[in-house]
């Protein structure tokens, strides 16, 4: 889209005509009926018209079929700009124009399902934004070029012309494809004012109703029919001159009866003055009163009246009681009612400020009022000097902390009797410490009625953390006292305490970035607090936690068996590492029939998997165990499933989630990691979700990353590879995308699976669909892979039918002779039985693990490859992913692409880590102009934003549109 957009830009274009028989090539689609709906599974554009609402909407069949009369409408042949030969040329297309009154619903409802083409599809949202304009009362009376009557779309804020502009820069180039009219070189309306051109039209249409002459007085800006008023050509530049509308306003509240005399607001009224502000010179501002009186407004100009009385109108429909001013002879004022001056202070001036009216309070009136939370152990653990070492455990649900509230005017702190007066008053006003103050009398009775309430410590530690709690669907501002304020120092600054000396039964020396790894791991368990270390793959996760296990074997207090939980793959590296690393330490399997958990030691490692702790928790649970470790923790990152709720009834003084991955998908997966660590920490899933990963996935509030991240920082340490001064030692990684072309017989396959495949999903309901969906992008990839994957020949001829395979084999040739490893990953099975057997026939020694493969097989094949005896090394992406180490690879082949960024990563780390002595090449194999070529892009972007951003895969493809599903999977060129 992005490179037919380059092309289509208003630039001068090489006019190139078609012949007849270059339209007839393509085949035509069944006739459609004489339905609107048609229209939208055809190209469009819009055409302006003199006046706006003339203006009218062509559609088209690229086939260059006549497209069937519809009511209103009008046939003719439309020249449009048109692929061609690898650049652009123009056609007559027999086009039905349709006027914009009539496309509207066409377009809309095109735009709300989603369906038909991408044109058609992007009026439709045009449309949809253009009716959200006027609904907004954004209508601007004036004259067209032609001097006719014609409304407008305006006036507009700066925020609605940036929405304008991000809207064009989405234009299709079919949707501005009808050059300009004119002799010279062939241009194509800019997308911009093309788009601009269509909002007053829609503007230009709307009003001309039967009622309409009943608002205008007449048939000017009422009538349908053209009116000519050539004689108000100055008053429309006088328009247009004022930047659409010329003035805005604001309301400058005045209170009577505030005196120092006055003990309280029993005699103060109030009233809100309108004031208009000049929006081509701010500093031009007068009452409305003087506008209206032609004493202060003639600076404004003669439209001043109208413009105020417009933007008087949607600030009515914003904030109900400036109604009566609308059918004031002069809206200069509105007295305001208690309650009113109440609701202005709080979601009154929101709603003002959302329609552009400021609202201005007395400089007499402190609004300093603050509120805030104090919390943290009561006042008589605070007076016994109460320490980080006294704090309850983190884990129980039984210790409460006080919540209390406390008031400020300015930075004076208010007493008790002064916040019970605020509560008890009735008036938006009080006199408070010699000077009015204004407050929302229900909020003080709010916070008078939460005193002295009580939260865990864990709610408590989250507040001290990010300096707010939500508290009744309101944001409070919170400061941690006693030893939570110095737990919440100690976890802002971890490097500040003593460190760990590393325990004399290790048998290594740690790195150092694995020395402060150690350091905050000791100091988290210490507290009672559980956290997950998220080191990238190959650092070293399993030697720090043997480091740990064996520190807290030192002190009684954390003393005690820890139980690794961890992936089948897993196992066996987990015992020769310890075994290795921690000699003399016991260590058991609890796996297979024979499994048990007699005679544990106090300081006895106990390794099972996943799919054991599963069934066995009720006998794990019953362990008093020291520490809990649930490595490779992304297998729990669903909190509902059996695996995740089993791990959650297993105790233990201290949990640590290893993972090298804590967020794959979505920020929900990092939830349900800390919330295992620490329960309670980020809240429930839902609030969550709506306090905090909603914002910070879909970019409505930058500040929400910010927050989360304090609250999440001091409980996750993650390392990369590339950080400054973690694995200096670990040699240069390159990683290189190779396109290929597909065979003929692949191209041929995968045109023909996605004609027949859209055709199906067109006609499916919802959940059909998404079925459909995922059947036709496997099948595609399966495709570009090699066509006998996709057609699951039992005895195929491999070689000269796939370009991925052809490349392969050029790779391997270059890395056999010189003798090096490699690692070829394919997420499918069937796949690497092909490669096996190819490889065999070529006479490649090569190797196959998947996850059938039984434990011990699959460490003699490592045993093999790391010796050098088995040069190539076909792995399972999803059973080999992880917990391998394969550092006699200097190359690894992804054959086919996963749709996680952080997956292949992973993979890729099986050679990538510490130990590696050579540099690494990656090599990623893409299907030119295939669905791999467009989710490599999407790839690379998710890449880019995956620690703040991530998509839901494969699953967020179901939901796309016919329009973007056909954009993402047709084939463009990558044919030999």
């Amino acid at each position: 889209m992005c490179a037919g957009s380059a092309v289509l830009s208003a630039t001068p274009l090489p006019l190139v005509k078609f012949e007849e028989s270059a339209i007839a090539e393509h085949p035509t689609p069944p006739a459609p009926s004489s339905d609107t709906s048609e229209l939208a599974l055809y190209h469009s554009v819009f055409l302006p018209g003199d006046p706006a609402r003339t203006g009218s909407v062509a559609f088209w069949r690229p086939d260059g079929a006549a497209p069937p009369p519809v009511s209103s409408s009008s046939a003719t042949d439309l020249t449009v700009v048109v692929p061609h030969d690898g650049g652009v040329g123009t056609a007559s297309m027999p086009t039905v124009l349709v006027p914009v009154r009539t496309a509207l619903p066409v377009l809309t409802r095109a735009r709300a399902a989603g369906q038909g083409h991408r044109s058609t599809v992007f009026w439709g949202a045009a449309a949809l934004h253009a009716l959200r304009l006027a609904a907004r009362g954004l209508l601007l009376p004036g004259l067209s070029p032609g001097d006719h009557d014609a409304w407008r779309a305006g006036p507009l804020s700066a925020q609605d012309i940036e929405e304008l502009r991000r809207l064009a820069a989405a234009m299709p180039p079919e949707a501005h494809a009808a050059p300009l009219a004119g002799d010279g070189p062939l241009r194509l309306p800019d997308p911009e004012q093309l788009l601009r051109a269509f909002l007053d039209a829609v503007a230009d249409t709307l009003p001309r109703s039967p009622a309409a002459p009943l608002v205008t007085g007449g048939p000017a800006y009422a009538s349908p029919e053209p009116v000519r008023l050539p004689e108000q050509r100055a008053w429309a530049a006088d328009v247009a001159a004022g930047h659409d509308a010329g003035v805005r306003l604001s309301l400058r509240i005045e209170a009577d009866g505030l005196t120092d005399a006055a003990e309280d607001g029993t005699d103060v009224t109030f009233r809100a003055v309108l004031q208009v502000h000049s929006v081509s010179d701010p500093a031009l501002v007068a009452d409305a009163a003087d506008v209206w009186a032609g004493t202060g407004g003639e600076a404004f100009g003669p439209r001043a009246r109208m413009d105020a009385l417009l933007a008087l109108r949607r600030a009515a429909r914003a904030w109900a009681p400036l109604t009566p001013l609308l059918s004031a002879a002069v809206p200069d004022a509105a007295e305001l009612a208690d309650e009113e001056v109440t609701e202005l202070l709080g979601a009154g001036a929101l709603a003002l400020s959302a329609a552009g009216v400021e609202v201005h309070w007395p400089k007499g009136l402190s609004r300093e009022l603050s509120t805030r939370a104090d919390v943290g152990p009561s006042d008589d653990e605070r007076e016994h000097g109460a320490t980080v070492a006294a704090m309850p455990s983190f884990l129980s649900a039984d210790a409460l902390l006080a919540f209390t509230w406390s008031f400020a005017l300015g930075d004076r702190r208010l007493d008790r009797e002064e916040l019970d007066r605020l509560a008890e008053t009735k008036r938006p006003v009080v006199r408070l410490r010699d000077q009015w103050v204004l407050i929302d009398p229900q909020e003080a009775r709010l916070a008078r009625s939460r005193q002295d309430r009580k939260v865990t410590p864990v709610d408590a530690l989250g507040a001290a953390l990010t300096g707010w709690a939500e508290v009744d669907g309101s944001r409070v501002e919170v400061r941690p006292t006693g030893w939570l304020a110095a737990l919440r120092e100690r976890l802002a600054d971890p490097e500040a305490q003593q460190p760990v000396e590393q325990p004399a039964a290790l048998a290594a020396t740690l790195r150092d970035y694995q020395r402060r790894g150690l350091n905050w791991l000791a100091g988290m368990t210490s507290l009672g607090l559980g956290c997950c270390l998220a080191d990238d793959m190959g650092l070293g996760k399993t030697i720090t936690l043997i480091a740990l296990h064996l520190h807290r074997q030192t002190d009684t207090a954390s003393a005690g068996p820890t139980l690794v939980v961890c992936p089948t793959s897993l196992m066996g590296n987990w015992q020769r590492e310890i075994e290795r690393f921690a000699p003399g330490t016991p260590v058991r399997r609890f796996h297979g029939a024979r499994r048990g958990l007699d005679g544990l030691a106090d300081g006895e490692f106990v390794l099972t998997t996943y799919g054991t702790m599963r069934l066995d928790a009720p006998r794990l649970a019953g362990v008093p165990w020291g520490m809990l470790v649930a490595d490779e923790a992304q297998h729990v990152k669903n909190p509902y499933s059996s695996t995740a709720r089993q791990l959650r009834s297993i105790g233990a003084r201290a949990r640590v989630a290893l993972t090298g991955t804590p967020v794959e998908n979505n920020l929900s997966e990092l939830w349900a990691i800390l919330d295992w660590t620490t329960p309670g920490l980020l809240g429930r899933l839902g609030t969550f979700r709506r306090r905090y990963a909603e914002a910070v996935e879909g970019g409505q509030d930058p500040s929400a990353a910010d927050r989360l991240a304090r609250l999440v920082r001091p409980f996750l340490l993650r390392r990369r590879k590339s950080d400054p001064g973690i694995a200096p030692e670990l040699p240069p990684k390159t990683e290189t995308d190779h396109t290929v072309s597909l065979t003929e017989e692949q191209a041929a396959l995968y045109e023909a699976v996605v004609r027949e495949a859209l055709a199906e999903i067109s006609g499916a309901g919802s959940m059909a669909r998404r079925g459909l969906i995922v059947k036709l992008l496997t099948g595609l990839k399966q495709i570009c892979n090699h066509p006998a994957q996709y057609l699951k020949e039992e005895r195929p001829v491999i070689s000269g039918r796939s370009g991925k395979l052809e490349l392969l084999d050029e790779l391997l040739g270059t890395i056999l002779a010189e003798e090096a490893g490699v690692l070829v990953f394919t997420q499918y099975v069937q796949m690497a039985r092909l490669l096996e057997r190819h490889l065999a026939a070529r006479g490649t020694p090569s190797q196959f693990l998947h996850g059938g493969t039984p434990v011990a097989e699959r460490e003699a094949m490592v045993r093999r490859f790391q010796d050098g005896e088995v040069p190539v090394f076909l792995l399972s992406l999803k059973a080999a992913g992880t917990g391998l180490n394969l550092t006699r690879a200097e190359h690894v082949v992804h054959y086919d692409r996963w749709w996680n960024p952080a997956v292949e990563a992973q993979a890729t780390d099986r050679a990538y880590r510490i130990g590696q002595t050579r540099p690494v090449q990656v090599h990623r194999i893409i299907a030119e102009g295939t669905i791999e070529d467009r989710i490599a892009e999407l790839l690379l972007r998710k890449r880019e934003l995956a620690d703040a951003v991530l998509g839901a895969g494969e699953a967020a493809l179901t939901e796309l549109t016919d329009a973007e599903l056909t954009d993402l999977v047709e084939l463009r060129g990558g044919l030999r």
